[in-house]
């Protein structure tokens, strides 16, 4: 080996090493239990096993983090992703959400679960759990699309008015 291949080698090493005591928020907020999607919408418990086992990871505040969420770079990765699934859907404070954006998002989960968008491929890779069958998506989407017409009819004209004015109308 050169000696400049050697040094890039060890290098590389070192920096390895180096970034694995940059820590990494794994914490989990803590949440109001009243605000969960599944306390408040109590689906059947296969919707709700489904769920947990395929979305609360990355989209609640109960996510249980695998062996390799503390090895870098790979930790600041998933850190990253939790923090951007959180932010566009968050099953822990679904119950302080504005009933306009529940109907959008469960919309939304509906056609990301119907189209094979979510679960992302690279979770169901480690979490079997996350591994979905046909039934279990049809099951899900059904429960979704339902969950959306009940959120559409519950919404004021005023709502209703302002998803039409975002584009944002009912499917």
């Amino acid at each position: 080996m050169k000696r400049s291949s050697r040094i890039v080698f060890i290098a590389l090493g070192a920096l390895l090493v180096g970034i694995q005591f940059i820590p990494v928020d794994r914490s989990n907020p803590p949440a109001d239990p009243g605000q969960d999607y599944l306390a408040l919408a109590q689906p059947p418990t296969a919707v709700a096993t489904i769920l947990k086992g395929a979305c609360y990871d990355c989209h609640s505040h109960n996510t249980t983090y695998p062996w390799y969420a503390y090895i870098a770079p790979v930790s600041f990765w998933i850190r990253g992703h939790i923090n951007d699934g959180r932010r566009h859907l968050n099953f822990a404070t679904w119950g302080a959400s504005e009933a306009g954006r529940k109907a959008r998002k469960l919309d939304e989960c509906a056609e990301e679960v119907e189209s094979k968008g979510m679960p992302e491929n690279f979770y169901t890779w480690m979490h079997a759990s996350a591994r979905l069958t046909d039934a279990q998506r049809g099951e899900l989407v059904t429960w979704f699309k339902a969950e959306h017409e009940e959120a559409m009819s519950e919404l004021t004209p005023e709502e209703l008015k302002k998803m039409k004015e975002h584009g944002q109308e009912h499917h």
